[in-house]
């Protein structure tokens, strides 16, 4: 899956190209700052460039294992000349990079790793290279913030929904004159339930198995396992006020959960909601 966002830089708009979970910055839009209609010719200047072909060759070998270093040695040896052209088609296609890509259509254009395009950046204008790191780190953190209240809300609902639940178990599960900690142990066992039918797991099971993870499996929880929570421990309490048994309620539970997370899964509506890439 992929995303385009945009961020203004010194009046350009510079397109992002989300892949795999990777930011890549438009070289395209990035060169039109230096040259409107010659975008692809200043960008193979570049490329031609043997430092910039030490600095990708490099970049490549610490983080692409399919890198083809023959190629690249070739590369590296004719650059300098004059007579030595390299498109970014040539780079990609030739040493199997993944630090470039080229793509076509509404949104085509040569894009960059972050890494590369700051580098591409600085050989066309220093001042454009601060105010292009300024842009993108502004995107991020925003990106941040609402990924952030995104996930408080959706915890907020299941803590709202969990108070419910709660209220449904002291009032139909819990007899009179119970200790605290008597009452503990049912709430503990009634979230279990919740936690066998949607995550196959117990509390004390999933801690045992993640000693080194801080909190419970519910803080590692995506938004689609959330949201089916928060219908789950509704559910819970409505078959526990029609006195339905433990054993008959995980069941019912678990099938519920089978069927909400194959139908969350497959919502765009909620993808875009977890704030996932598109």
């Amino acid at each position: 899956m992929t995303k385009i966002s945009k961020i203004d830089v010194l009046n350009k708009e510079i397109s992002l190209y989300t892949k795999d979970n990777e930011e890549y910055i438009s070289l395209t839009d990035i060169a039109r700052y230096k040259d409107q209609e010659r975008t692809d010719y200043i960008i193979q200047n570049w490329l031609r460039n043997r430092y910039t072909i030490e600095f990708l060759g490099i970049w490549e070998k610490i983080y692409n294992p399919n890198f083809n270093p023959i190629e690249f040695d070739g590369f590296r040896n004719k650059s300098g000349l004059n007579s030595f052209v390299l498109t970014s088609k040539q780079w990609i296609e030739k040493t199997k990079a993944i630090g470039i890509i080229s793509t076509v259509g509404r949104y085509g254009g040569t894009f960059a790793h972050k890494d590369i395009a700051f580098e591409f950046a600085t050989w066309i204008s220093v001042e454009f290279k601060l105010y292009l790191i300024k842009e993108f780190q502004r995107l991020k953190s925003e990106e941040s913030k609402r990924k952030s209240l995104d996930w408080n809300i959706k915890r907020n609902l299941t803590k709202i929904n969990y108070r419910i639940h709660t209220d449904a178990i002291k009032n139909n599960l819990i007899p009179e004159k119970l200790t605290l900690n008597e009452e503990m142990l049912i709430f503990a066992t009634e979230a279990d339930i919740l936690n066998l039918a949607l995550f196959g797991s117990t509390a004390k099971e999933w801690k045992n198995k993640n000693p080194k993870l801080e909190g419970n499996m519910r803080d590692y929880a995506d938004v689609f396992q959330l949201v089916c929570l928060s219908n789950l421990e509704n559910f819970n309490a409505l078959f526990i006020k029609e006195k339905i048994d433990k054993k008959e309620r995980l069941k019912k539970l678990n099938q519920i959960a089978i069927e909400q997370m194959t139908l969350l899964t497959k919502d765009t509506a909620i993808k875009r909601l977890e704030g996932g890439k598109q």
